[in-house]
């Protein structure tokens, strides 16, 4: 197996890293934006790339198996917060033609809310990238028998390498094979695991036929059915609902995707572009829950009846490399959790199951090492966009713009945008070393950042000529400091100590009240103080309208 999971990352990591040297830029409209020359079916399949990071890969499966029809929040928040992305801001910020969401946000308000949301977009990203980190972890981790620290260590040098070197234009045709690797990687398995359960080779058809089985053997191992909504999350309704909304506009709200949207030639462009991105996206996310399901369903009949010593053979290489841990003694096991906290007798990592499923469905090694390789291009696209959100934060919106005046050479401007990333991916480095939780909860927690910060101000920018800058300063500040601080509050991460749940919100779900909280503090600030000015009302009035329309209505 490791020969082959060898081979893969061997070849697509070639792959990466040659079209990343074919692409390299020297000016910062390539690195940004690259030129804006992209094609619109090459940009809809770098999007889905971007947007399909190790959460979607590695964790939302992962999730779904042990959490049941609760783990579809992560499908329902990220799908319908792309919707709202593509109808509601993608083209109007096309239109408006910046390179950067600060950019946008900077001109529309003033120097002062540039400089919040470049701030805000670094903490998004980072929180975003650590996800990122760990899921290259896992894969390194197991499948090349590399130490965690090493696995990461090995990942982020391959992401700031091509990062760096190709800028926008580098990533984006990077993402587009990264794209091609990776839902190769996740189909192959699933189609074939669903042809040998249930001799039907559709899996989003055929697990249905499972279901049954399923929940009978996780009542019997202690967990909710599969099929029982509103029971896999101690906030219960409530929370389902509360994340769902977080993550759609978070997602609607995250600068890493709305950047690629600036990279066509057109308006018309971007809106294809979004077209063409829900398509290859929903290949994956229709076929997630088939994947939870059939890997739940594995996972139990290979422990039912066994004791320690009967385990099957995948088991012991994700114990050894601290994914799986036994805590019976040898004795019979009777319960399965993915928390230590649970005492169960087999305590599995969600961030595992996805990886280890063509295993534990019993499927040769040449699809365990593809496997690997599409687990990797999902944490490596996502990753080089979020980085380069920060190297344009840093270099573009706050070192250009405000500390140099708009005086720094080209050169110097990438200079900075680089040493901006190499910093980014240090600190990327310790984060993946330590995450707060699981992957793709550490990436909904960068979803409720984004959408307590970028959602409501841009929405505001757009659709209200009156929200003024000082509104969007003290909205973006409060929602950024509500959710990060509940955040804080209710996880273990810096050494501080977890607290309980206020009312049953989880710290993935925060996002939609801090949103919330940002609209409403916004609109009440800007309604009580200057409106902004004529010529901002009438960019605003251009943006939504053809130029005959803006000048008839002014």
């Amino acid at each position: 197996m490791q020969f082959w999971t060898a081979f893969f990352l061997i070849l697509t990591f070639g792959i990466y890293l040659y079209i990343a040297w074919r692409s390299r830029v020297k000016e910062t409209r390539e690195f940004y934006v690259a030129s804006q020359g992209v094609p619109t079916i090459a940009n809809g399949a770098a999007i889905a790339a971007d947007w399909m990071s190790a959460a979607s890969f590695i964790g939302m499966a992962g999730m779904l198996a042990f959490l049941g029809s609760d783990g579809s929040v992560y499908l329902m928040g990220w799908t319908g917060g792309y919707v709202l992305l593509a109808l509601l801001l993608a083209p109007y910020l096309r239109k408006w033609g910046k390179f950067t969401v600060p950019e946008f946000v900077g001109e529309r308000y003033s120097d002062t809310v540039r400089f919040v949301a470049a701030v805000a977009a670094v903490v998004v990203s980072f929180t975003y990238v650590v996800g990122q980190m760990t899921g290259g972890g896992v894969v390194f981790a197991r499948f090349l028998g590399l130490s965690a620290e090493w696995a990461v260590v090995v990942a982020a040098a391959v992401i700031f390498f091509y990062a760096v070197l190709g800028g926008m234009k580098g990533i984006t045709y990077t993402q587009v094979a990264q794209y091609v690797v990776l839902i190769t990687a996740y189909l192959i398995p699933a189609v074939a695991v669903a042809q040998k359960m249930t001799n039907i080779p559709i899996p989003q058809i055929s697990y249905g036929s499972i279901l049954a089985e399923l929940d009978a053997l996780r009542v019997e191992f202690g967990l909710d059915q599969f099929t029982e909504a509103f029971v896999g999350r101690p906030g219960g309704q409530l929370d389902v609902f509360l994340v769902t909304a977080s993550l759609m506009l978070g997602t609607a709200g995250l600068p890493h995707v709305i950047i690629r949207f600036y990279t066509t030639k057109t308006v018309r462009g971007a809106r294809f572009s979004a077209f063409w991105a829900l398509f290859f996206i929903s290949l994956l996310y229709l076929t997630a829950p088939a994947v939870g399901a059939f890997t739940s369903l594995n996972l139990l009949r290979d422990v039912d009846g066994a004791t320690a010593q009967d385990l099957p053979e995948w088991i012991a290489p994700w114990a050894d490399a601290g994914y799986v841990t036994l805590n019976n003694g040898g004795g019979l096991i009777e319960s399965v959790s993915n928390s230590a906290a649970s005492g169960a007798d087999l305590i599995i990592s969600n961030d595992i199951l996805v990886l280890a499923s063509p295993e534990i469905g019993g499927l040769p090694a040449p699809i365990i090492g593809l496997m690997a390789a599409g687990g990797m291009a999902a944490a490596l696209s996502t990753a080089a966009g979020l980085l380069l959100v920060i190297s344009s934060a840093t270099s573009h919106d706050i070192y250009f713009r405000m500390v140099s005046k708009e005086r720094a050479s080209e050169r110097k401007q990438m200079l900075v945008g680089r040493l901006a990333m190499a910093g980014a991916v240090v600190v990327a480095i310790f984060g993946g070393l330590n995450p707060p939780a699981f992957v793709a909860q550490v990436v909904a927690f960068a979803f409720g950042l984004a959408a307590s910060t970028f959602f409501p101000i841009l929405i505001l920018g757009i659709f209200w000529k009156k929200a003024n800058a000082t509104g969007a300063a003290a909205g973006m500040l409060t929602g950024l400091l509500f959710t990060g601080g509940y955040m804080l509050y209710t996880l273990e991460v810096f050494g501080l100590s977890a607290n309980e749940h206020v009312l049953g919100v989880s710290p993935e779900g925060i996002g939609a009240i801090g949103a919330l909280v940002n609209f409403v503090v916004t609109v009440t600030v800007s309604t009580l103080t200057r409106p902004p000015s004529e010529h901002v009302q009438e960019m605003v009035e251009s943006i939504r309208y053809p130029a005959t329309r803006a000048k008839s209505s002014a």
